[in-house]
């Protein structure tokens, strides 16, 4: 007897952006799997239990979800912002992949949410108006060196850039390291977006230029976007300025 696992994007952390798709795959899960603070999220009925992990354990998390789907259960596991983008959808992937072969009969979808830099983008205007490409600073699992190779490219072909777990007290070097690639490339006037708890009551938006930022300003509740250099900040007085990427491109990058 074989079950179903459900990968759930909650989004960035507003109820209001959790799609109708995510609640009624709620709504129907029995046992739920994720890092606590995500599980806090979900308002659950007494028949529907809880299995915190810390948030380092997705391999682990997604194996035990596995397990007790394969058992014949209806599970999910939960994610923050979108499940696809670094987030668990990958890591149930890579546990099917490697696992035994029941596994592979579990049932399995995907549902997606509203992922931290389309939140972002959203609280200040139209950065992602154009090509972009979103890169992880987190070094756990690739090297350094590929991410300031995917760095230095992305940025030279002129993409706009959202970065994604960009500090943590763990790592505390990467991101500041990550603005010295760029400003070897991009000029110091192109904006940089520190968009924090977007959605949320401590949201925090504000925009910078490349020549003046400070990655102490950021930390694992940010997600950072740079502009590149046909990005544009339009001023409104006493109305909050809007960052916005015109839809075409000139094809300089200087």
């Amino acid at each position: 007897m074989s079950g179903r696992l459900t990968v759930i994007g909650l989004g960035p952390g507003n109820a209001d952006q959790v799609t109708p798709q995510a609640t009624h795959a709620i709504a129907e899960a029995k046992f739920f799997y994720g890092y606590k603070p995500y599980l806090d999220r979900l308002e659950l009925r007494p028949d529907q239990t809880r299995v915190a992990s810390d948030n380092r354990e997705e391999l682990a998390r997604s194996k035990d979800a596995l397990t007790k789907a394969a058992e014949g259960h209806d599970v999910a596991v939960v994610s923050g912002g979108d499940p696809g983008v670094f987030a668990m959808a990958a890591a149930v992937c890579e546990a099917i992949e490697a696992g035994p072969a029941e596994w592979r009969t579990v049932d399995v979808a995907v549902v997606p949410g509203v992922t931290a830099m389309l939140a972002v983008a959203a609280r200040i205007g139209a950065p992602l108006g154009h090509d972009f490409c979103a890169i992880s600073l987190s070094d756990n699992l690739k090297p350094w060196d590929l991410i300031e190779l995917r760095l230095l490219a992305a940025a030279g072909a002129g993409f706009v850039i959202a970065l994604y777990n960009p500090i943590s007290k763990a790592r505390p070097w990467q991101l500041g390291r990550a603005f010295e690639c760029l400003a070897a490339i991009l000029p110091g006037t192109t904006p940089v977006i520190f968009g924090r708890a977007a959605g949320r009551p401590d949201e925090r938006i504000e925009v910078y230029l490349l020549a003046d930022v400070d990655a102490e300003k950021a930390d694992m509740a940010t997600c950072i976007i740079i502009g590149s250099p046909e990005t544009r900040i339009i001023k409104r007085g006493e109305k909050p300025a809007l960052v916005y990427t015109p839809r075409s491109a000139s094809g300089s990058t200087k």
